[in-house]
């Protein structure tokens, strides 16, 4: 059997970009290699390069109720090449000795928008090189590799660089009282940050309330997955950080903050690009009242693979606090 002929199979590539990532319309070449234990007939070795995304959820179930399986796919390219094959004219098969065999591949990635890797909770989109070895009358056996693909964001867009600010405030009410309120304005020094990057945030609180209120920030991972045609949907929240700071006495205004989240590094880029996968982030900066709702403001924020150098923010005087998070 081919399982007990083929060994050791490696596939290299000659990529010279940080981290063997690929990007549209990129030519990717290496070379493949594998050892036979002994004398082989081979019908052809080929080559696929495939681009894909899918989703896949279910509901229901359990005591008497039926179980729905949702899905979506989309293809972005599917390539096919052939290295070695057999005499076309007389049908007669490769015979490949023991030994070391290589042989070099280049193949090119199509150009187009396509979205970046990515591995989710409900979908995935993945791009694979496949090397299918086939012998007479033995199924063929296939060995795949993952690229990592990046599909570049347009820096240039004024509004990435631009701050983002948004202020929300309450009154908290006991029978026919009502306390003086509770006020935040939130800026951030952009839109769009790249994995390990801090994100720093200015934050203006006044706690006119006779209760004690508490800044929290957290930076959320969402998560969307469509069916084809998006006539059904499921979403997915991931904290990736989240912090609490210092609490804020009753009376106390003009409490000047600065926060700072990190980006993980293992965050993958935001994706738009994509018909069923969507990812995109959100950070929320909240007060939270005892025994009243949460004061929330959001921001929604682009990852993206080149850095952007924000404008200049402007100088808020008053008080100043520096908080420093700790991430859970």
């Amino acid at each position: 059997m081919l399982e007990s002929s083929i060994k050791n199979f490696n596939i290299n590539f000659n990529v010279a970009s940080e981290g063997a990532t690929f990007r549209s319309g990129q030519l990717v070449s290496g070379h493949f290699t594998f050892d036979l234990s002994k004398k082989t007939k081979i019908t052809d070795i080929s080559m696929r390069l495939k681009g894909q995304a899918h989703v896949h959820w279910s509901t229901g179930g359990g005591k008497n109720k039926r179980r729905r399986h949702f899905s979506g796919n989309v293809t972005y390219f599917d390539l096919k090449s052939v290295i070695l094959q057999e005499n076309s004219a007389t049908g007669e098969s490769v015979k490949l000795q023991p030994g070391r065999h290589m042989y070099p591949f280049t193949c090119q990635i199509p150009q187009g928008d396509f979205p970046t890797s990515f591995k989710g909770l409900h979908g995935k989109i993945e791009y694979m090189l496949t090397v299918s070895i086939n012998r007479p009358w033995h199924m063929s056996k296939d060995f795949v590799t993952e690229l990592n693909f990046l599909s570049s964001i347009n820096t240039d867009h004024p509004e990435l660089r631009a701050p983002l600010s948004g202020s929300n405030q309450m009154t908290l009410c006991c029978l026919w009282c009502a306390s003086p309120p509770i006020t935040m304005t939130v800026s951030v020094e952009k839109k769009a940050f790249t994995p390990g990057e801090t994100v720093k945030i200015i934050c203006d609180f006044s706690n006119g309330s006779s209760r004690t209120v508490t800044s929290k920030v957290r930076l959320l991972q969402k998560q969307t997955f469509h069916t084809n045609e998006r006539v059904h949907t499921r979403m997915y929240d991931k904290n990736l950080a989240s912090g609490i700071g210092q609490p804020i006495d009753a009376h106390t205004c003009n409490v000047h903050t600065e926060m700072m989240v990190l980006i993980p590094q293992s965050a993958s880029l935001s994706i738009s690009n994509c018909s069923i996968v969507v990812l995109s982030y959100i950070i929320e900066v909240s007060l939270t009242v005892c025994s009243g709702p949460d004061l929330t403001v959001l921001f929604p924020i682009i990852v993206c693979d080149t850095p952007v150098h924000p404008q200049a923010l402007p100088y808020v005087s008053g008080p100043h606090h520096e908080l420093l998070f700790t991430f859970t």
